[in-house]
């Protein structure tokens, strides 16, 4: 894989991150690259939408509402400068195939706008990118105001972009940063396989219990 991934971009605030993305999506179409964003919900690949609308910055959106469209708009994702916005589920199992001039501007850029609660989700969205020895790139945004940091961050990492007293859209990006994110994505898995287990004890319960019915009902 010779793809790149860089470090999340952690910003303090939502607007500050959306910005940002709005932005690297215009530098990377005017290098001539193809970029596919990622996108959690059907509201956000609206959002960052409208405001590639505000730059007059031509793109396709992926999401449930498009499914007629979904393989047309895939096949043409690794013309140059093509952006398109996608949820988790639109284009799979439909690959991203660049054409000479995009794989020698870079390959397909890959942005995520958010982590997700599974580094399993993450880890596909970042393998639309650099497929069978392509390049490529992928890179993850994040806010303080997003519901997985919110809930799960160290406050730590709030209290250094406190000290850094970082001005209105600056950023942090650094190794210690994304590895404490994927702390906080196992922790969410954890809580989540816990549910399962619980969930199958109690079935389980049932299940003997329906076992007994069904025998006296048979006899």
């Amino acid at each position: 894989v010779t793809r790149k991934d860089d470090n999340d971009r952690v910003y303090k605030t939502m607007r500050e991150k959306f910005n940002a993305v709005a932005d690297e999506i215009v530098n990377l179409t005017q290098a001539g690259r193809p970029v596919l964003v990622g996108t959690t919900s059907v509201e956000i690949s609206e959002l960052v939408s409208r405001m590639l609308q505000m730059r007059k910055i031509k793109h396709n959106v992926l999401n449930a509402k498009q499914h007629q469209r979904e393989a047309e708009i895939v096949a043409e994702a690794g013309k140059p400068g093509t952006v398109t916005i996608a949820t988790n589920m639109a284009g799979r199992g439909t690959d991203i195939k660049l054409t000479p001039e995009s794989r020698d501007a870079g390959g397909l850029a890959l942005i995520g706008t958010e982590r997700h609660e599974s580094r399993r989700v993450d880890r596909q969205l970042r393998g639309r990118s650099g497929r069978q020895g392509d390049p490529g790139s992928s890179q993850f945004y994040v806010s303080l105001e997003d519901n997985l940091m919110r809930l799960f961050m160290p406050e730590r990492i709030a209290r250094i972009m406190d000290k850094l007293g970082l001005k209105e859209g600056e950023d942090i990006q650094h190794s210690m940063v994304t590895s404490s994110i994927e702390r906080a994505q196992k922790k969410v898995e954890e809580n989540n396989f816990g549910i399962r287990k619980r969930l199958l004890e109690y079935d389980n319960v049932m299940n003997s219990q329906r076992e007994v019915i069904y025998k006296r009902r048979k006899n």
